[in-house]
C-alpha cells in the first residue's frame, strides 16, 4: 500500500506544503497561524535525514519521523496529504510501527495537539490511550 524513501534536500518545499496542508487548521486553532513564523520555524527544524517520505504508488503522499528511545518507540511526526487521508495509508503506517515496537518489546508513543480531534480518534481506534495531558497536546501510548 505504501513505501518509504529517505527525504533529501529537494523535498523541502513538498514537506513545507505538506505541513501547511495537514496542520494549518490545528495550529490556527491552538496558537493562530503566522506564515512568516511557520516558515522560519520549519526552516530551523529542517533536517532531511530525520524524514522519510511516505509514497503511495510511487507518488509522495506524506512524511514519517520516528525515534528509538530506551523505554519507547516514539512517533515524532506523521503527516499524510489530505487527498490520501481516509484511504488507510496512515493506518497501515501506524500498524507497521506497532509491529516494530512489539518486536522490541517497547510501547509506541506520540503527541497529538488537543485541537486535532481526527488524529486523536484515529490513534484511539488503533489502541492508543492518553497517558499525559500537557498544555496544548496529549501524550498517547500504545502498549505492545
Amino acid at each position: 500500500m505504501y513505501t518509504l524513501r529517505q527525504a533529501v534536500a529537494a523535498d523541502y518545499e513538498f514537506l513545507y506544503h505538506l505541513h501547511v496542508a495537514t496542520m494549518r487548521p490545528y495550529i490556527e486553532a491552538t496558537w493562530g497561524w503566522v506564515e512568516t513564523w511557520q516558515r522560519e520555524h520549519f526552516e530551523r527544524k529542517w533536517e532531511p535525514t530525520r524524514n522519510r517520505i511516505i509514497q503511495v504508488n510511487g507518488i509522495d503522499a506524506g512524511v514519517l519521523v520516528t525515534e528509538w528511545h530506551p523505554d519507547e518507540f516514539y512517533l515524532a511526526l506523521i503527516e499524510i496529504l489530505p487527498v490520501y487521508q481516509g484511504r488507510g495509508v496512515g493506518t497501515a503506517v501506524i500498524h507497521d510501527l506497532i509491529q516494530q515496537a512489539a518486536e522490541q518489546h517497547l510501547p509506541l508513543s506520540l503527541h497529538v495537539l488537543k485541537s486535532n480531534t481526527p488524529a486523536r480518534h484515529l490513534y484511539e481506534r488503533l489502541g492508543f490511550h492518553i497517558v499525559a495531558e500537557e498544555d496544548v497536546r496529549y501524550k498517547m501510548m500504545r502498549m505492545t
